[in-house]
């Protein structure tokens, strides 16, 4: 059974920072792409951030870019979403999730193709 648990999130002022982190368990965590998500009050859960299993491709919506950073380091099985100069439409609940597919050397931001999501993590910015 693959479990992804989420922490860092918290409550920020605008133009602050925080690092997600997501520690993966019960496979192997470095054969897969990851990706994060974000669900706000009232709206659809949408695409954030992905990154290949290698590390070697990484895929932003728009709205991040340039902000937002997304790693992953294998030896311990966690991948990271840094974020900067936050505002306050980046409130959500920021999941990460685990592609269904292993060695892609792309990523994809489809929510179908991710199999596994951990709890969330709550991530507020007060302007």
């Amino acid at each position: 059974q693959v479990q992804l648990v989420e922490s860092g999130g918290g409550l920020v002022q605008a133009g602050g920072s925080l690092r997600l982190s997501c520690a993966a368990s019960g496979r192997t965590f470095s054969n897969y792409a990851m990706g994060w998500f974000r669900q706000a009050p009232g709206k659809a859960r949408e695409f954030v951030a992905a990154i290949s299993w290698s590390g070697g491709s990484t895929d932003y919506r728009e709205s991040v870019k340039g902000r937002f950073t997304i790693s992953r380091d294998n030896d311990k099985n966690t991948v990271y979403l840094q974020m900067n100069s936050l505002n306050a439409e980046d409130t959500a609940v920021y999941y990460c999730a685990a592609d269904r597919t292993p060695w892609l050397t792309f990523t994809r931001q489809g929510q179908s193709a991710y199999g596994y999501w951990g709890q969330g993590t709550q991530v507020t910015v007060s302007s």
